[in-house]
């Protein structure tokens, strides 16, 4: 099981740092659309087998998000 709210860490993060979806979208090369369907939980972008296979071995996957120094 995926104990992160990916979706909602996202959205928490963009606003933290005062970025729209529009801009990192440009910053990272990808289209608005494809952020918008990240921050609403469309897009899966952790691969389901991965957590699936962690999952049947006993284990729950979660994530961890650290801010660089000097960002």
């Amino acid at each position: 099981m995926l104990l992160n709210n990916v979706e909602l860490d996202m959205k928490t993060r963009l606003i933290q740092d005062g970025v729209t979806q529009t801009e990192i979208a440009q910053r990272v090369g990808v289209s608005l659309p494809y952020v918008n369907r990240i921050t609403k939980g469309r897009e899966q972008i952790v691969n389901k087998t991965f957590v699936k296979i962690m999952s049947e071995l006993g284990y729950d996957v979660e994530l961890t998000y650290r801010k660089r120094d000097g960002n």
